[in-house]
C-alpha cells in the first residue's frame, strides 16, 4: 500500500468553513465547549484569530529599588529550587534545611544586585514595568465542511450568551488555507459577477 509522505514545508489546505465569529477569544472558546457538550466531534474545529496586534499594558513605575526587589524575588525562588536539589545529597535533615535557606538567601541577594544594576544602566530610558500580549481583532470558529451542517444545527439549538458579540462573517466561505491565515477565495461565478457589475454600473 502506497503512503503519501508530506514534508514539513508542504502546505496543507483544509476544507473548513466559518461557523461563527466573535470579537473575543472567550466567546469562541464557549462555542467549542457548547459543541463538545453536545457530543460534536471537536477535532473537526479550529479557532483562528485575525487582525493581530501587540498590546503592552503598563503595570507601574519602575525604579532602582523596585527593580532590586523584583530581582530579589526571582533570585529567591531560583535559589530555593537549587538548594532543594542540592539538599537531596545531604545526610541529615538539618543540613538539608540549612542548605535550602542559604541557597535562597544568596539567590535573593544576587537577584537584587542583578536587578538593580540592570535597571541602573538603562539610564532612565524605561522607567516603567509592563506586560505584552498578542491579541486578535476577531476570532472565527471554523469547522470541517463535512460537519458544517451538524455544527450549525447544534448552535441553533444552544442558548446564546448574554455577553457574546457576534461579528459579521467574511464574504468568503471556501477552504481555509493555514499558510494564508484566512479562507481561500472561491472562484467567482461568471453570471454572478456580471450581475454584480451591472448593479454597480451607473446609469448612462
Amino acid at each position: 500500500m502506497n503512503q503519501l509522505s508530506v514534508g514539513m514545508d508542504t502546505p496543507v489546505v483544509v476544507d473548513r468553513r466559518t461557523l461563527v465569529g466573535y470579537d473575543n477569544y472567550l466567546a469562541a472558546q464557549r462555542t467549542v465547549d457548547t459543541l463538545s457538550d453536545a457530543g460534536f466531534p471537536v477535532e473537526n474545529l479550529a479557532i483562528v484569530g485575525s487582525d493581530l496586534r501587540l498590546e503592552e499594558t503598563v503595570t507601574g513605575r519602575m525604579t532602582n529599588g523596585r527593580a532590586a526587589l523584583t530581582g530579589a524575588g526571582s533570585g529567591l525562588v531560583f535559589g530555593l529550587v537549587v538548594g532543594m536539589f542540592l539538599g537531596l545529597f545531604t545526610s541529615t535533615t538539618l543540613s538539608f534545611f540549612m542548605l535550602v535557606l542559604w541557597a535562597g538567601l544568596w539567590g535573593a541577594v544576587m537577584g537584587a544586585a542583578f536587578g538593580f544594576i540592570n535597571h541602573f544602566f538603562t539610564g532612565g530610558k524605561r522607567d516603567f514595568a509592563s506586560r505584552s500580549a498578542i491579541v486578535a481583532g476577531r476570532y472565527d470558529v471554523l469547522v470541517a465542511a463535512s460537519h458544517f451542517d451538524h455544527a450549525r444545527a447544534v448552535m441553533e439549538g444552544a442558548p446564546v450568551q448574554a455577553d457574546t458579540v457576534v461579528v459579521e462573517a467574511p464574504p468568503s466561505a471556501g477552504p481555509y488555507d493555514p499558510a494564508a491565515g484566512r479562507p481561500a477565495t472561491p472562484p467567482a461565478d461568471p453570471q454572478t459577477a456580471s450581475s454584480v457589475t451591472a448593479r454597480q454600473r451607473p446609469d448612462s
